[in-house]
């Protein structure tokens, strides 16, 4: 194999063993992070196949940091659009700058990656995963900020796959349930006030008291996006993780449930 991939996020989680099994396959991997040595740590792993960029997606110089590590690696087969976080708390507690930054990396930035990638993608009739979450599907107490972020991902990719289609180039969102990354030690906790106590209060109390075996194993999602890419005709969705699947499938049959309660015929 020498496609060439993207991936964001890549010094740790998903997007670092999605980049280490892209390597053993003989991509070339543009790893984007940013951590330097977390990158250079990778690139140990194959010198001569890893591109590290250190860069914050953020940035106003991202697109073109990034078109331009495309323009010299030769094009682009493969987009993991990876990088974000977490932000957990009751929705009327969480600061406009909290909001504001948590939107940047996972709604502009994702859209900043796009952009930079997909002329290189229509070139190649690419492959692109999004990652996305269960909570792009739906929200609890506490994770309605963050749920909305990850909706907007949901919502711009269905979009893009549709505009992309006569392109040849195939949009995937991926939505894992809860795995063991480094994803809980980077997302932020508002802790709520007594009016958000019985609510997004029990949430974290009980999130942060599940014991390991609640955490799925990561590598999973990792294996499953290196097999989604050598689909001709990969799905739009995939949930991964049986607490996925089972959340997604309960919150889309209740809705179709109050849809027909409340239907309303004119």
């Amino acid at each position: 194999m020498s496609d060439t991939w993207l991936i964001t996020g890549a010094t740790s989680g998903f997007g670092r063993l999605v980049a280490a099994r892209a390597l053993t396959r003989g991509a070339h991997v543009i790893a984007v992070g940013r951590r330097g040595d977390l990158l250079a740590d990778l690139a140990e792993q194959a010198p001569d196949r890893v591109t590290p960029i250190v860069l914050d997606i953020t940035t106003p110089a991202a697109q073109a940091t990034i078109s331009a590590a495309i323009e010299a690696a030769g094009g682009l087969d493969v987009l993991v659009n990876n990088a974000g976080y977490g932000l957990f708390g009751a929705i009327e507690q969480i600061s406009d700058a909290e909001a504001r930054t948590l939107f940047d990396t996972n709604v502009l930035g994702n859209l900043a990656v796009l952009r930079a990638a997909l002329p290189a993608l229509r070139a190649s009739r690419g492959r692109i995963v999004q990652l996305s979450s269960m909570n792009g599907q739906l929200a609890w107490a506490s994770s309605g900020v963050y749920s909305a972020s990850k909706g907007a991902v949901e919502l711009l990719s269905e979009a893009l796959a549709e505009e992309l289609a006569p392109t040849g180039v195939r949009v995937t969102l991926v939505e894992p349930g809860i795995f063991a990354t480094e994803f809980g030690t980077t997302a932020h906790a508002v802790l709520p006030d007594e009016v958000y106590a019985p609510t997004v209060g029990k949430f974290l109390s009980d999130f942060a008291q599940l014991p390991p075996s609640a955490f799925g194993d990561a590598g999973q999602v990792a294996d499953a996006i290196l097999a989604l890419v050598d689909l001709p005709e990969p799905p739009l969705r995939l949930a991964i993780g049986a607490d996925a699947i089972t959340a997604i499938r309960a919150s889309l049959q209740a809705r179709l449930a109050e849809l027909d309660k409340w239907e309303i015929k004119i």
